[in-house]
């Protein structure tokens, strides 16, 4: 099974310059713009038969541009959603700075999923999609640079615990793959989409 992870495009906390995670802001227009151009890039090259989605506004509006331009069905899981920043989400990014010194165990902005928790939640909702998806043989997925990390650390069977990031820009698109023997990483973060007009 091939599968393509997409993430959103532009959303308005991009401009507003806050903490996103769980908060959930909408595109802008050049995010609608961004959105066009991956599916029709998507609908020429590596077309799914299936997308799935994060509930996120982002998210769900970028999954709806890919639909409408393949014409595939479109499922909805909570679970695809951003890591949960807790008193983070929606906070100027100069007010609080990225936690680093968290430990593994540690929930961030105080109330949210700590590092642990949201590996384990990527775990069981890529478990469900792949288990779900078995009579496709192309997917898609669309969700947030933070859950697409997990995703990956899934696939590749990293251990929770890791110092490997894994950069996603606006409907950056990453192509992997199963087979009965191996797993392939096609390309990785993949933008050639936005270039020019």
């Amino acid at each position: 099974m091939q599968i393509l992870l997409i993430r959103h495009g532009e959303s308005e906390a991009d401009l507003l310059e806050v903490h996103e995670g769980s908060a959930d802001f909408p595109l802008t227009d050049l995010g609608i713009q961004q959105a066009k151009k991956m599916a029709r890039r998507v609908k020429k090259e590596f077309p799914p038969e299936f997308i799935w989605t994060s509930t996120f506004k982002r998210a769900c509006k970028t999954a709806s541009i890919l639909a409408e331009e393949i014409g595939c069905q479109v499922e909805y899981l909570p679970d695809l959603r951003e890591h949960e920043n807790g008193d983070m989400a929606g906070k100027p990014l100069h007010e609080i700075p990225y936690p680093w010194h968290l430990h593994p165990h540690e929930k961030f902005g105080g109330t949210g999923e700590s590092a642990l928790e949201f590996r384990a939640r990527a775990e069981h909702i890529f478990s469900l999609i792949k288990h779900n998806s078995k009579d496709y043989e192309r997917i898609a997925i669309v969700s947030h640079g933070g859950m697409i990390s997990r995703i990956i650390e899934c696939f590749l069977q990293l251990p929770a615990i890791h110092n490997v990031f894994y950069r996603t820009g606006d409907t950056g698109i990453h192509f992997l793959e199963y087979t009965d023997r191996s797993r392939f990483i096609h390309f990785s973060n993949s933008v050639t989409h936005l270039d020019g007009n």
